[in-house]
């Protein structure tokens, strides 16, 4: 049971970091021309592809057993897709990225509210509190790296509010899908719906600028590691884990989404590591110990 408990544990942590390289690869997206709305959906697209060969393969399920299942998963596809990108992204154009980074990357502490309050099941202990708190803080210090400005920007906070809310209501729907269905049927259907609910924003701004993509081979393969990589194996991974784990333990792996970021802009980019840096990263490890305690 230990070492199961420790592959679910790293495969959580894999994923977060991933996703914190994802920051970097889309940076070099949208400096190649793309719109982060635009890199959702293609990202989506090719998620969602990868997971309809396999399931027509595999013969797995198309609808869920009831109309209110399939809203339930359109709540996912919504909440953890095209609403949540679209929150996040946007909130970088009206306020700084130190902002949305800080917002966006305190969602556990939304999800173990949120989750708390209808399942009583996952409340957490108070070592457990303590231990979120410290790495919250961890995220404050590492997100900050020793500037404490904040430059306030209602439409902008808000938004990345809206987004730390989306990803807080997307962990709390995984608990009743988990319980009656399989991750590939899951992961299927929230690329499903994110990809339905953008129609709307295509309508007011068209256009997916895949001819970019012509004679640029290093743009390719970046939004193929997004879509395949860092949507379709992370978000089988995450669901997977969250099935195994629990929405409250395995979303307090976002804590080291500002880390694995920081860690690949250092290694590709050429970006410092700083004091700060190492003593957010000893603070949140410490609080992911923690919060892990029953």
């Amino acid at each position: 049971m230990k070492n199961q408990r420790f592959l679910y544990h790293a495969v959580a942590f894999l994923v977060v970091a991933i996703w914190g390289s994802t920051f970097v690869f889309t940076k070099l997206l949208l400096l190649g021309g793309f719109t982060p709305a635009q890199i959702f959906t293609l990202r989506f697209i090719i998620a969602y592809i990868m997971l309809l060969v396999f399931c027509l393969w595999r013969g797995i399920r198309w609808v869920a057993d009831s109309w209110k299942d399939e809203l339930l998963m359109m709540g996912l596809g919504v909440s953890g897709g095209s609403l949540y990108f679209l929150a996040e992204n946007g909130a970088m154009n009206y306020t700084t990225t130190t902002n949305t980074s800080l917002i966006v990357c305190l969602c556990p502490l939304f999800a173990s509210a949120l989750i708390g309050l209808f399942y009583k099941s996952q409340r957490l202990n108070r070592t457990q509190i303590v231990g979120t708190l410290m790495a919250a803080a961890g995220v404050i210090v590492v997100v900050m790296n020793g500037h404490f400005v904040l430059h306030l920007s209602p439409i902008g906070d808000t938004l990345a509010f809206v987004a730390c809310l989306c990803w807080a209501v997307y962990s709390l729907l995984m608990i009743p899908a988990n319980a009656r269905y399989d991750t590939v049927f899951i992961t299927r259907k929230v690329f499903f719906y994110g990809l339905l609910s953008m129609i709307p924003y295509f309508i007011a701004y068209p256009g997916l600028n895949v001819h970019l993509l012509i004679g640029q081979p290093a743009m390719m393969w970046n939004l193929l590691f997004l879509g395949c990589v860092a949507s379709t194996l992370c978000f089988l991974a995450w669901n997977w884990a969250m099935k195994k784990l629990g929405a409250v333990i395995v979303t307090n792996y976002v804590y080291f989404n500002p880390v694995t970021t920081i860690l690949f802009a250092w290694f590709i980019l050429s970006e410092p590591i700083t004091i700060y840096f190492l003593l957010g990263t000893v603070l949140i490890l410490v609080g992911m110990y923690l919060s892990d305690k029953h």
